[in-house]
């Protein structure tokens, strides 16, 4: 439930539309082998509802979620492993600034050397299509 309800959150916030989700094989996401006949599992309802597209690792294989796991370590790297924060509001307050500094300033080699902010804006202007709302109706303007 936990899961579903994450991907309906992430499909309202997003402004564009989520073509594929790859998700591990854990009850959270998919049906075990003896319930695969019973019920369509809640996280393929809201991918079907959505026509999203749901692919599973392949089991006993972990480097296909390696960019995920390698986003993790180096969330972890710039926060909880080198900080100690004396409340769970301290550890989102860091969180939150590093995401903002890493989604608006980090120049990544993968997107030829944009930021991921950059990216997302360069889509919009090339595909205007692939998104359901304007990206830049998500700055915070001079009064926020």
């Amino acid at each position: 439930m936990i899961a579903a309800e994450f991907l309906r959150n992430l499909i309202k916030a997003l402004p564009y539309k989520i073509h594929k989700v790859l998700t591990d094989n854990g009850i959270q996401c998919t049906n075990h082998d003896h319930h695969k006949n019973a019920f369509t599992h809640i996280v393929e309802r809201v991918c079907n509802e959505h026509q999203i597209e749901h692919r599973k690792t392949k089991i006993k294989h972990p480097w296909t979620n390696g960019q995920v796991e390698r986003m993790n370590r180096t969330l972890k790297e710039a926060t909880v492993n080198n900080f100690h924060y004396a409340s769970h509001d301290e550890l989102k307050q860091h969180l939150h600034a590093y995401l903002m500094a890493y989604t608006f300033a980090k120049r990544l080699k993968a997107i030829k050397g944009k930021t991921p902010w950059q990216f997302i804006l360069n889509q919009w202007i090339i595909h205007p299509e692939y998104f359901t709302i304007n990206p830049n109706h998500f700055l915070a303007g001079l009064n926020t």
